[in-house]
């Protein structure tokens, strides 16, 4: 986005009314803004206001000194050299323009007094004090500020001024960038929301699925001659209770005892020792969840020669949190209806 800058021109007048003219042409044909105090007159408060203005909203400064200090005010202070110094009071970048001493210059472009040749030489002290370049001639000059300029724009960037087209175009590029982040943020969000839809939806066919699956387990007691039936169980009820048990891992024969005793509901001491449950019934159940990838053999704990350990799959895991997930919203819905109940 291309700025454009605002200069303000500085001089005395009538002495350099052509030399002023090709600095504003200078800055005019690259492309900025040129003011200066022959659009005003500082002969009054209102109008010296008018000029602060002028220069609080210039990008850069620009002084051009011959030798002559020009019109002064009631304390002596030219008003060009009063320009200067606001300039710098504001800490605008500011260039100098001083003609160089050896070239003959019109006496009538001159001080006649020794007071004015002492004040216009003071000023030019000063404003050697910043980045200053000596002139020759108006052709010399046209060039040295065009150049300096220039070096200042790079040296001492500023803001200056776009159009308001621009800006607004480049606010409503940001605004379509933002907008962008946001929506693929939103878009991320959405494909987290459908996943964990369509795992939901997964988990529900699976549901039900095990809870159409039936199986008769049989245990075998202590001193019974055969096995013994008990009560029909659905795969989903077989899992709910056994997935607690496999979220670290267990070996085959303790899942066989953990069915017989806790999920069947037969006592720990009236069951034999050894496969209180078939072994390959057992290896049967298993091997239905581990056709839905809820769950895994595993070695991940320490494993004896001869036995075989199985544990929850990741997505077994989080299909176990599903279903206890469910459980609780349900006994906490009881609870709050109880509660209502009971208040009303």
């Amino acid at each position: 986005m291309a700025s454009k800058f605002q200069i303000f021109v500085s001089s005395t007048f009538g002495d350099l009314e052509k030399e002023r003219s090709l600095v504003i042409k200078a800055i005019l044909e690259m492309g900025h803004i040129p003011v200066g105090m022959e659009m005003f007159s500082a002969a009054d408060e209102e109008q010296w206001n008018i000029i602060k203005n002028q220069i609080d909203a210039s990008d850069y400064y620009v002084v051009i000194a011959a030798h002559r200090y020009g019109s002064t005010l009631p304390d002596g202070t030219g008003y060009t050299e009063k320009e200067y110094d606001y300039a710098v009071s504001c800490g605008i970048p500011s260039l100098g323009f001083i003609l160089d001493d050896s070239i003959e210059w019109p006496k009538g472009k001159s001080e006649a007094t020794e007071l004015g040749q002492k004040k216009i030489y003071d000023f030019k002290q000063k404003i050697k004090k910043k980045p200053v370049s000596f002139w020759r001639n108006q052709d010399d000059l046209y060039g040295k500020c065009s150049i300096a300029l220039m070096k200042a724009f790079t040296a001492y960037p500023r803001e200056g001024w776009v159009r308001a087209s621009t800006v607004q175009d480049v606010a409503s590029s940001k605004e379509l960038v933002r907008l962008s982040a946001e929506n693929a943020i939103f878009r991320e969000q959405i494909a987290v929301l459908e996943a964990e839809k369509n795992k939901e939806k997964q988990f529900d066919k699976i549901a039900s699925i095990l809870k159409g699956n039936i199986k008769m387990i049989y245990v075998h007691k202590k001193d019974a001659e055969d096995w013994e039936p008990t009560t029909p169980l659905s795969l989903f009820d077989i899992f709910e209770s056994i997935a607690p048990e496999l979220l670290v891992g267990s070996e085959l024969q303790a899942v066989a005892r953990f069915i017989a005793n806790v999920t069947c509901n037969v006592k720990y001491e009236e069951l034999r020792d050894l496969w209180p449950m078939p072994r390959n019934v057992t290896r049967n159940l298993l091997a239905d969840y581990a056709a839905f990838g809820l769950i895994r053999p595993t070695t991940d704990k320490p494993v004896q020669e001869g036995l075989e350990y199985w544990a929850l799959s990741a997505y077994g895991a989080e299909y176990l949190a599903y279903i206890r997930r469910g459980q609780l919203e349900r006994e906490f819905s009881k609870k709050e209806d109880g509660g209502l109940k009971l208040l009303t």
